[in-house]
């Protein structure tokens, strides 16, 4: 078996994950999360809410992240070695910082989600750049967006994302070249209401120094293999587009001649 078999096996088996119905446990997980959340005063939802209204921003108009240069002329399996190991450094990383805030307090917990919030960003980032993708472009920067709200959502808004990432590359020649005239009100508006509910629970008192570092290693994870995937299925799609291109031009000679 090649290495884009044995990862095309992978992505279609994610695909199907993804695209289930919600399961019994998901649905009480979904209803603890809420309670959860509910326990959480407003003053704090209200932070939360500013700090990702200041992340999504950064990512569409900013430069903060946009430090890694597209990497070429590398396979497959060497760019998803690369990959592999900077999950594998942001795990660790997110994890020290996850255990240091978790035990202390409240306030370093509250001091802990914009900082976890820019650990993934960047890491998304570096994802992008090893897989070839210049993050100059708005639109790929939409497409790392979506990719951190597929690894955060509930499982029904996680299926309408993934459906508006099918073919994106075919749809992002649809989108405006001006980053203006992109709704990312409405976006932010509802990244907000799904992102990272478990999350809170590092804020429960009792609750926070014990998930601390677990909590930060595991939504890591999540991420980097949700951006894995995500990217992949790019990488199926273009060869599949390429295939069909190549396959009509050759049926095109033929009758010619």
């Amino acid at each position: 078996m090649t290495y884009d078999q044995k990862i095309k096996s992978e992505l279609g088996f994610w695909k199907f994950k993804i695209l289930q119905k919600p399961s019994l446990l998901s649905k009480v997980t979904d209803k603890v999360q809420k309670k959860i959340n509910s326990y959480i005063p407003d003053k704090v939802h209200n932070a939360i809410t500013t700090a990702i209204k200041q992340m999504v921003k950064a990512v569409l108009f900013g430069s903060t992240f946009t430090t890694s240069k597209p990497i070429t002329n590398l396979t497959l399996m060497h760019r998803e070695a690369l990959i592999k190991q900077k999950i594998e450094n942001y795990k660790k990383t997110g994890a020290a910082e996850g255990g240091i805030t978790g035990a202390g307090g409240f306030l370093m917990s509250l001091a802990d989600f914009p900082l976890l919030l820019g650990i993934k960003m960047k890491m998304l980032f570096d994802i992008a750049a090893v897989y070839g993708y210049d993050v100059k472009d708005y639109r790929e920067r939409l497409f790392i967006l979506h990719i951190f709200q597929l690894a955060f959502s509930s499982k029904e808004e996680s299926q309408n994302v993934f459906i508006k990432m099918q073919d994106w590359d075919d749809k992002a020649h649809q989108l405006p070249t001006n980053i203006d005239e992109f709704d990312w009100l409405t976006f932010q508006q509802q990244y907000r209401d799904y992102i990272d509910l478990a999350k809170l629970a590092q804020m429960l008192p009792f609750v926070g120094a014990a998930v601390g570092a677990v909590a930060n290693y595991k939504l890591i994870e999540k991420l980097g293999k949700t951006a894995m995937m995500s990217y992949r299925m790019r990488y199926f799609n273009l060869q599949y587009a390429i295939n069909s291109s190549q396959e009509t031009e050759n049926r095109k000679l033929e009758t010619e001649n």
